[in-house]
């Protein structure tokens, strides 16, 4: 027997029970479809933050990058200037004149070290990563000849940054290679201006032979400074002034 009454009454309502799933699915999707829109707005709103925070600290991460570079630098040039001294005082106790002569002529010299009295193997004088320069791709240190311009200079800013007071070595060969390998110092004043930077010759740069000191090749502008030198090619690392 038919229900006209419940038939009656759903046909007043104006719609099938098929027909409402189906408005509400389509309502799901909608929703759906919304969520993902506010999540996408979300997920680039947060990307550009990062970016802009990225941005930000890129400068500071790559200033720390390069003071912890020159740190290693100063490091190392220490030690090879550590190793010339040890090189040269082994070399004079040979009998071997002041001068060129007892001077190291190539890096291999300092890495084979001098022999010691009493064993088998040479005393170890320099660590072979010292021997590279790391604020440069090559690695490779610019040799210091005596006598030369790039020594004068380095000179000169260690006189303006002692407002005249020389760093002089107290050991008696030290102070024979000094007096031999660099001239006369002229009177420095400091009057709160640095010195103007001079442009290493050519010749700096590829200068082999007996060296009494190495510098960086890199050019570049210094985070740190060094005696109050703010590049990096004006750094010379020497037994002279030690």
């Amino acid at each position: 027997m038919t229900n006209h009454s419940a038939t009656a009454d759903h046909n007043i309502c104006g719609s099938s029970p098929r027909r409402s799933a189906s408005v509400s699915r389509a309502d799901l999707v909608a929703s759906r479809r919304s969520e993902g829109g506010y999540t996408l707005v979300a997920l680039l709103a947060m990307m550009t933050v990062v970016a802009l925070f990225a941005m930000a600290v890129a400068p500071s991460l790559q200033q720390q990058s390069t003071r912890d570079r020159e740190q290693e630098a100063i490091f190392r040039g220490e030690q090879v200037a550590e190793a010339i001294k040890a090189y040269y005082l082994y070399r004079r106790g040979t009998g071997v004149a002041p001068g060129d002569q007892a001077l190291p002529t190539s890096m291999d010299q300092l890495l084979q070290g001098i022999p010691k009295v009493g064993a088998t193997k040479n005393l170890q004088i320099l660590r072979v990563s010292a021997a590279r320069d790391p604020l440069t791709i090559e690695g490779e240190w610019r040799f210091i000849l005596p006598r030369s311009e790039a020594l004068v200079d380095f000179q000169q800013a260690i006189l303006f940054y002692t407002n005249g007071a020389p760093l002089a070595t107290t050991q008696g060969e030290m102070t024979t290679l000094q007096q031999f390998a660099v001239p006369r110092p002229t009177i420095v004043v400091n009057t709160g201006t640095a010195p103007e930077k001079k442009t290493p010759t050519p010749f700096d740069d590829d200068a082999t032979g007996p060296f009494v000191g190495v510098a960086s090749r890199s050019r570049r502008d210094s985070v740190l400074t060094y005696y109050g030198i703010e590049t990096h090619d004006g750094w010379i690392f020497t037994p002279l002034f030690r």
